[in-house]
């Protein structure tokens, strides 16, 4: 190991993910770690006088030169020598850090896999995004210059006040990205997102506590909307319609697929030809909202999917016009064909919603239709429910019910109303 130079500084290459360390190979403990970002940062690394291993930050590289920075960690040196801890000192002042500079820390630990959250696994990049997207929109605006330490119950409280009034809202820019709205539901979460975030500091040993604990969450509206019988069969009139009209088969085959199987929006276009099973009547998702599990669907859904054209060296059901990736307009033609057949208030979330209705039309457990959404299970274990020939059963007659009722056929739940 050679003596840290301003060359080998400049040749450390950063990592993908994770941090990087080059250490000098005359003064122990002094060293330079690299970040995915790029950014270098020269570092110290010792045992106090209770032999425990500390690390503190001696400065940015290019703010410091690799002479400055080692003159620093001399100095550091020659007082831990001395019996002092000078990372001791340094705990004063992250209580000075803000709440920006916490939510940057965050981002950038969990992008690197370093925090853990449900089932002490990584934080999910699609959770990563959504936490990313409440702190730019929401948080930093309203708090970011706030100091952690200095964030009271009642601030965090105003934050959630203000976001719910709609001072955060603003219309859709140029780019892609829907337009940021306020409410009650984004509020609470964004306060979850706070909590989080901060419990994780806490316990990380960043901050030295974290103020949004007991912080009292406005309660949303629950979704309770479905689809009635009446209005599945207007909205498939719509889809035949639409098909005629000129609306792409890849986007009426994509609500479709919604409503035949309850999948969120998320698994519906991100849905990939190596996890369907049309033979078997089945998808094994690799990784969900609730983790990887095996998802029993309907033999039209199956046949839907399955029939879907298959666009060279692409994965995805559903492909995007452009690009490799996966179709994302599912919503834009759910709200037109909403349009055509003259029914308002209608999400994705409402057709997963109506899936499982009509599978509590037609008598089927609360279980049974958590295990078709594919929710996690509380009090078992998710390998518990697992694709037996009665859960197969139900994802076949609830799917069979709702295409039947979309092509204008007779269904059960018709007959039951008549």
């Amino acid at each position: 190991m050679s003596k840290l130079t301003k060359r080998a500084v400049d040749a450390l290459e950063p990592p993908k993910k994770g941090q990087t360390f080059l250490w000098d190979g005359e003064l122990r403990g002094f060293g330079v770690r690299a970040i995915p970002s790029g950014l270098k940062t020269f570092i110290l690394q010792y045992r106090n006088a209770e032999g425990r291993s500390r690390r503190i930050v001696l400065g940015r590289y290019g703010v410091l030169t690799v002479e400055q920075a080692r003159d620093k960690a001399k100095v550091k040196l020659g007082a831990v020598a001395d019996g002092a801890d000078p990372a001791a000192k340094a705990d004063g002042p992250r209580e000075t850090i803000t709440v920006a500079e916490i939510c940057d820390w965050y981002l950038a630990e969990a992008k690197a896999g370093r925090i853990l959250g449900r089932r002490d696994r990584p934080i999910k990049p699609s959770t990563l995004a959504m936490d990313r997207s409440r702190i730019e929109t929401h948080i930093k605006p309203l708090l970011g210059r706030r100091q952690v330490r200095a964030l009271k119950l009642a601030d965090i409280a105003g934050m959630q006040a203000d976001i719910a009034a709609g001072k955060t809202a603003k219309p859709r820019g140029a780019g892609r990205g829907g337009v940021t709205t306020g409410g009650t539901g984004v509020a609470a979460r964004t306060v979850s997102t706070l909590q989080s975030l901060l419990a994780h500091a806490k316990l990380l040993d960043v901050v030295a506590s974290n103020p949004a604990v007991g912080v009292r969450k406005l309660a949303g509206k629950k979704k309770e909307r479905r689809l009635s019988v009446a209005e599945i069969k207007k909205l498939g009139a719509a889809m035949r319609a639409a098909k005629g009209g000129g609306e792409r088969s890849v986007a009426l085959a994509a609500v479709r697929l919604m409503l035949l199987t309850g999948f969120r929006i998320s698994e519906a276009q991100g849905l990939q030809r190596d996890w369907l099973h049309a033979d078997q009547d089945y998808i094994h998702f690799p990784d969900t909202k609730s983790e990887g599990q095996v998802r029993a669907i309907g033999p039209s859904a199956a046949q839907l999917a399955a029939s879907q054209p298959v666009r060279k060296d692409c994965p995805y059901v559903f492909p995007a016009d452009v690009g490799d990736g996966h179709y994302t307009a599912a919503k834009g033609c759910l709200a037109r064909l909403c349009t055509i057949a003259k029914i308002e208030g209608v999400t994705p979330h409402t057709l997963r919603h109506t899936f499982g209705s009509v599978a509590g039309d037609l008598g089927f457990s609360e279980l049974t239709i958590a295990a078709l959404l594919g929710h996690a299970a509380r009090g078992v274990t998710q390998g518990y429910i697992h694709i037996d020939e009665a859960l197969k059963l139900a994802a076949s007659r609830t799917s069979e019910e709702i295409a039947d009722l979309l092509d204008g056929r007779e269904a059960a739940l018709t007959q039951r109303a008549a």
